[in-house]
């Protein structure tokens, strides 16, 4: 029963996805139109060719690559976010503004016509959570039937986030600008890799003890023998249970050992995840991750699902003020492309996920994060990344 559920989630998310897209195509069209009018027209640089084939959202001269690429880097995208619950946002990003071109693109406005270099950058930023949002709904399906989703706290991260992920697309649409854009976004990954670099350290492994026990447990079941028909009807009953549900304190067990937490908390961490990654455009499962292992002191197995029903509740925030109250434009085909790729990528993570040992989980989302941050943060302050590929 669990592949034809998640299958018709799939389509059903695509498909509510697709309707969105479609609505607000007019909404932003008049939006984009007047900037380019206001854009010169030549060949030169920060001018539009009218005569150049279309790319990036129609726009002559615009970015363009083969469908194939944008299907491959989404089940990347989909992948690495499912297993970590995690950089799925910052992945989309480095695709948007590395990998496709769109970030040095768009910059080549910033004098010729600043509202257009701004257009596109919160354009980027919508973009990068379309791919996040299909990904966090796929996963946080698979997760909880597999018994690694903390629902109250999922919930209490995504109440405090919707505050956050709708006052910062109000209060930044069309204000930043792209080098600033990429500039914040290295500094804020960069950051979040000492976190988590900490967590793999026997240090800060010896002050998660409850943690430590459940991952060592859920890793004798699925790690370190084989998976038979005892150990996947086990994968329910040693999976997330809550005990107790209270205003000041919420009790769960995973694998034998007990965990417990006030869910005022996670409020209030949710609001400024949701701000921070509204901000840089992402889903803000880097932000999550460290605060459900570090904070919360959970083990990696259960936070990539409650990671990603926080993000997805403020992905749906955060894409709807930017579409529907700040008329941002995005392309069409670019994101319904992706998105094939993401959902592909969202079904294989939790399968693969539970065959890596959980430090390395963690150790692959460090040196992607260190790659990634200081890359964009010389880029964005310094105008060139010291990173190759970057």
């Amino acid at each position: 029963m669990r592949r034809p559920l998640i299958f018709v989630t799939v389509l059903l998310v695509m498909a509510g996805l697709g309707v969105v897209l479609l609505g607000a195509e007019n909404v932003f069209a008049g939006k984009l139109e007047e900037a380019l009018a206001n854009t010169p027209q030549g060949i030169g640089k920060g001018m539009i060719d009218p005569n150049a084939p279309p790319g990036f959202m129609g726009i002559p001269g615009a970015p363009s690559h083969f469908w194939l690429y944008y299907i491959l880097w989404g089940i990347w995208v989909g992948w690495i976010f499912s297993s970590v619950g995690a950089f799925g946002g910052v992945m989309a990003g480095v695709g948007h503004i590395t990998v496709f071109g769109l970030a040095d693109y768009g910059r080549s406005f910033k004098t010729t016509n600043p509202p257009l270099n701004k257009l596109l950058t919160d354009s980027i930023r919508v973009c990068n959570q379309y791919l996040v949002a299909l990904s966090a709904t796929i996963s946080s399906v698979t997760y909880y039937r597999m018994g690694r989703l903390v629902l109250p706290l999922g919930l209490c991260l995504a109440g405090g986030g919707i505050l956050g992920a709708y006052l910062i697309p109000v209060l930044t649409a069309g204000k930043i600008d792209l080098s600033m854009y990429v500039g914040f976004f290295g500094i804020v990954v960069f950051a979040v890799a000492f976190v988590l670099f900490y967590e793999t350290t026997p240090k800060g492994q010896a002050s998660k003890k409850a943690a430590k026990a459940a991952a060592q447990a859920f890793e004798a079941a699925h790690i370190r023998k084989t998976e038979t028909d005892q150990v996947k009807l086990d994968e329910w009953a040693q999976g997330v249970h809550v005990k107790h549900w209270g205003l000041t304190k919420i009790i769960f067990t995973f694998y034998g050992s007990e965990f417990s937490f006030n869910p005022l908390w996670p409020v209030v961490g949710g609001f400024f995840i949701a701000a921070i990654s509204a901000f840089i455009g992402v889903g803000g499962g880097f932000l999550y991750v460290p605060f459900l292992t570090s904070v919360c002191g959970l083990p990696m197995f259960i936070v990539a699902g409650t990671s990603a029903l926080a993000v997805l509740v403020s992905m749906i925030t955060s894409i709807f003020t930017y579409m529907f109250l700040k008329s941002v434009p995005m392309d069409l085909v670019l994101v319904g492309t992706e998105l094939i790729g993401v959902a592909i990528g969202s079904i294989l993570g939790p399968i693969t996920s539970k065959y890596i040992p959980d430090i390395w989980l963690k150790r692959l989302f460090v040196v992607l994060a260190v790659y990634v941050g200081i890359g964009y943060i010389t880029k964005g302050f310094l105008g060139y990344s010291v990173m190759p590929g970057m």
